[in-house]
């Protein structure tokens, strides 16, 4: 089966393997596992950042990070097509009492100052308005495309914020893939933001796992918001040993997922039937539509599974194709001739 649905069903290595059997082990609710110490400072120094927290996941990290820098009956601007506002279940108002604006999201991933701008209320000290006390930021953008958010923007939004006083958190679940489609490092990109979490559970391939990083003083608030929230884990350095792996081993292989990536796109774009954007393809994130009459994006997805391809939909009836560790150049090539079948058995049938 060739798994393109999500960088989530990557495998841990044998060295990510071998790595948990031989962790130094401690109980890191006391603060006392040296094996997830070693990865928390290992990520503050990478990420140019005082500190750092391993979250169980980035739904969790974001979670404690928007309530450790909002109060309650503020709001937080996100963008309409972020994975905080669609898909981590309203935490923040749930948890936090904290409200969500939701702010236009541009082709490219981008909010636009201007409409950022408009969140902003005239009136401040009219008691009737929630007032903003965070903006976050998804870098690369999910559901525009793993679209990378470029440097000079993020200077502008760091100004911006300045400006108004609050600070920015960055959604950097797929952080690595930003830093690698730039050819910068890292902490270059989180540089522009006061918190950012990333995922080790997505292109970096260790099993299970976020961290979240920041000045002392906030990694403190998001520590007791972990335990709060349910996070707060013994034995952790099970998790933190392939994580370690995971930032030595995995980063720079990322260029490899985006090229296997722009391979299928390219591909795609040649197929009768099927519509893609192939300039917007910028890391390991592929869209593509299904247009043909004998074809609905959830037929295709059914079939293309009984062939061994395994997608999904991802808003707006658009298919979400993504790379990743398991998948290698033959693979693409595999999930192409799938898709060619498919569509020209149906162009037969339309005859």
């Amino acid at each position: 089966m060739i798994e393109l649905r999500s960088d989530t069903f990557t495998l841990p290595t044998r060295k990510m393997m071998d790595a948990i059997q031989e962790a130094v082990l401690g109980d890191d609710v006391y603060g006392e596992d040296p094996t997830a110490s070693k990865l928390e400072e290992e990520v503050a120094r990478i990420l140019g950042k005082e500190a750092a927290i391993l979250m169980p996941s980035g739904t969790m990290a974001n979670l404690a990070s928007i309530m450790a820098h909002c109060p309650r009956g503020s709001k937080v601007l996100v963008g309409d097509e972020s994975d905080i506002y669609i898909y981590e279940a309203a935490g923040a108002s749930v948890c936090g009492g904290i409200m969500y604006e939701p702010i236009p999201t541009q082709p490219d991933g981008r909010l636009a100052i201007s409409d950022l701008e408009r969140a902003f209320p005239l009136e401040p000290e009219d008691p009737q308005f929630a007032l903003p006390s965070l903006i976050c930021l998804e870098n690369t953008h999910n559901r525009m495309g793993g679209r990378v958010l470029p440097l000079s923007y993020l200077e502008e939004v760091r100004m911006f914020a300045d400006g108004k006083g609050v600070p920015v958190h960055m959604d950097g679940a797929r952080l690595f893939n930003a830093a690698v489609a730039l050819g910068v490092e890292a902490s270059e990109i989180a540089g522009y933001a006061d918190s950012v979490q990333f995922c080790l559970s997505k292109g970096l391939s260790a099993p299970i796992g976020s961290i979240v990083a920041g000045t002392n003083e906030f990694i403190e608030k998001v520590y007791r918001l972990r335990k709060m929230l349910g996070g707060g884990m013994r034995q952790v350095g099970i998790i933190a040993a392939p994580g370690l792996i995971a930032l030595q081993q995995m980063v720079d292989r990322l260029a490899v997922d985006h090229s296997n990536a722009l391979r299928l796109a390219e591909g795609l774009a040649e197929i009768p039937g099927i519509v893609t954007h192939v300039e917007d393809v910028e890391t390991n994130i592929v869209y593509f539509r299904i247009e043909h009459p004998k074809l609905t994006w959830q037929t295709f997805i059914q079939e293309a599974r009984k062939h061994g391809l395994c997608i999904a939909e991802l808003g707006h009836g658009r298919i979400r194709a993504v790379t990743h560790s398991g998948i290698q150049a033959s693979d693409i090539d595999r999930a192409l001739e799938i898709v060619r079948k498919l569509m020209a058995d149906h162009d037969e049938q339309s005859v």
